[in-house]
């Protein structure tokens, strides 16, 4: 049987109505599909009735995805966004406790972009609310053009720390990446460690320090194009490694 990975939702409004949905892009899945070779099961965003324990027990592995949403400022101690800046507690509520239990388990954890920033302020860590206000920032924003291609294309070149995690993926020490996000890492969160910076210092990769398993995250967005980026397939080929991996220890542990 194939592992079964959860992926994290957001709550969003859908229809006439603006009904409340649970939603995830199918760019996760489809990676989760084609590329890890297992199971997609959506986490719903559902705050303080979220079953961690039970999830965990099922799950092996989990990906935390991006969003348009931005995590609440007041779990990390920073000033209440401004007005209009769209936040999902009910999110939070679900995810923060998900990534602390998960890393002391040992699930294999790829988080990405929003998942990334929650990863920081889920072990202790504090972001930036809006880098492109910062000086000698460059825009790490969403470009606003109608082209999906330009608005996920490569923005800009990341240098990757040589003997990471990552550079062993990457087998280089600089790459482009895609660049979609307002939030960035301000203090890094105890027990991360930063493996790539964007050209104006701001951390763009990090990996859980002594993780019982596998434990990255990523500000980048590497869902869009890893039916054409190499690094961007080999960072779900080596999830899917530690995924399916533990599917076997598991199944090893009951016989």
């Amino acid at each position: 049987m194939k592992p079964l990975v959860g992926i994290s939702c957001c709550t969003k409004q859908f229809g006439v109505f603006g009904m409340p949905n649970h939603a995830a892009s199918n760019t996760y899945v489809r990676a989760t599909d084609r590329v890890v070779g297992a199971v997609p099961i959506l986490i719903p965003a559902n705050g303080d009735q979220a079953d961690v324990a039970t999830l965990l027990d099922r799950l092996d592995g989990i990906i935390l995805t991006g969003s348009r949403s931005n995590v609440q400022p007041s779990l990390y101690g920073g000033p209440p966004h401004p007005e209009g800046i769209p936040e999902d507690p009910a999110r939070d509520g679900a995810i923060l406790p998900l990534i602390r239990a998960a890393i002391t388990l040992g699930v294999p954890l790829l988080a990405i972009c929003r998942g990334f920033q929650e990863l920081n302020v889920a072990l202790g860590g504090s972001l930036h609310q809006r880098l492109q206000d910062l000086p000698d920032r460059i825009d790490h924003s969403t470009p606003m053009h109608p082209s999906a291609r330009v608005r996920q294309g490569k923005a800009h070149s990341m240098r990757v720390i040589p003997g990471t995690w990552l550079h062993r993926i990457a087998r280089a020490t600089e790459i482009a990446v895609s660049s979609l996000h307002n939030q960035g890492i301000d203090q890094l969160a105890p027990g991360l460690v930063a493996e790539g910076f964007a050209p104006d210092g701001q951390i763009e990769a990090v990996r859980v320090v002594n993780a019982p398993g596998f434990a990255v995250g990523v500000q980048w967005h590497p869902e869009y194009d890893w039916e054409t980026d190499a690094v961007s397939r080999r960072i779900f080929e080596a999830f899917g490694q530690a995924v399916h991996a533990r599917t076997g220890l598991a199944a090893a542990a009951a016989d």
